[in-house]
């Protein structure tokens, strides 16, 4: 009986075509859809490169982004710096006003226990009691240590008179200076003092108008 299988036959699939075909043709089918027939791994390499020269240029933006906001919240964020600034400016300068307030209180709450003997120093040197000897030197020694912490003597005669400064104990009969309308201090009882705008004691002074 004959073998109709011979080793040297062909062997076909059932659409007859050879096996070396059918293996030709899967080997190539991936690839034969694509243009040109390019293999898979052409494209692969390709699109790395791709991506590669697109990084820099994608970083790029997105720094450009972060570093340079939109000019909308740039403004919100000027504004909001120019606000804070502002407010400093005006809380440093309530601080310095209450500081400069507290210090002239201070001072002025010294004078005031003082003014007893300020009075004293006045009287005896309208009466010439202090035109020379220690006690001369030792008034002069206190109103200038006075002076320098800023407290002032005020009230003169022929001044018009100003309530605010002035305390009026008597009232007489004289005629007004020259450039003088209404009330004007016509004698000084006691000066009076302040400390910056504070005044510690209104002058007693005797008016007329």
């Amino acid at each position: 009986m004959t073998d109709q299988n011979t080793s040297g036959a062909t062997p076909h699939n059932a659409d007859g075509a050879t096996q070396g075909e059918t293996d030709n043709s899967f080997a190539g089918g991936v690839g034969s859809d694509l243009p040109g027939g390019e293999q898979p791994e052409n494209l692969q390499t390709r699109s790395d490169e791709a991506a590669t020269q697109a990084g820099p240029d994608a970083t790029s933006a997105d720094d450009a982004v972060a570093e340079h906001p939109d000019s909308k919240l740039a403004a919100e964020r000027l504004s909001d710096l120019q606000r804070i600034q502002a407010e400093y400016v005006n809380y440093r300068n309530r601080v310095e006003r209450d500081r400069a307030r507290e210090k002239e209180t201070t001072i002025g709450s010294v004078v005031e226990s003082l003014i007893p003997v300020l009075d004293d120093i006045e009287l005896a040197r309208q009466h010439g009691d202090l035109t020379e000897g220690p006690m001369s030197k030792i008034a002069d020694k206190i109103e200038s240590t006075l002076n320098r912490f800023g407290v002032a003597r005020f009230g003169a005669v022929d001044e018009a008179f100003d309530p605010s400064v002035h305390e009026a104990l008597m009232h007489v009969e004289a005629e007004a200076p020259e450039g003088v309308d209404g009330t004007f201090v016509v004698q000084v009882l006691q000066p009076g003092y302040k400390v910056g705008e504070r005044v510690v004691r209104p002058a007693r002074v005797s008016v007329a108008g």
